[in-house]
């Protein structure tokens, strides 16, 4: 059987490691593309939009809805390459340990 102190310790440490992989989320950042690179978008590891970057041609009047849409699906593929790199970092730091279904990390 475990010790209990043994387990509040690795419980202390695995806070710990939560809070650098918070500090170290901010740092990271992933590119969303659409319209075959016409419209890219930059989100920070928080999910907060940097940047978009659209390409001068699809400046037209009639096609303001096209841009649009292609601008929501880039951000919408950054924050899936987000949700996805999350997963990878909780899984080197948790040691593959496998959260309960809807539990999301960081907390």
């Amino acid at each position: 059987m475990t010790d209990l102190s043994q387990i509040l310790k690795q419980a202390q440490g695995m806070q710990k490691k939560m809070k650098e992989m918070q500090a170290e989320l901010e740092l990271i950042e992933v590119e969303g593309q659409s319209g075959a690179g016409m419209v890219t978008v930059r989100l920070s590891g928080k999910g907060i939009m940097k940047s978009v970057k659209i390409d001068p041609s699809l400046f037209d009047r009639e096609e303001a809805e096209v841009v649009e849409d292609l601008i929501t699906a880039a951000h919408n593929d950054a924050k899936e390459k987000l949700e996805s790199r999350i997963q990878e970092e909780m899984k080197s730091l948790t040691g593959g340990l496998s959260l309960p279904p809807g539990m999301k990390m960081p907390f």
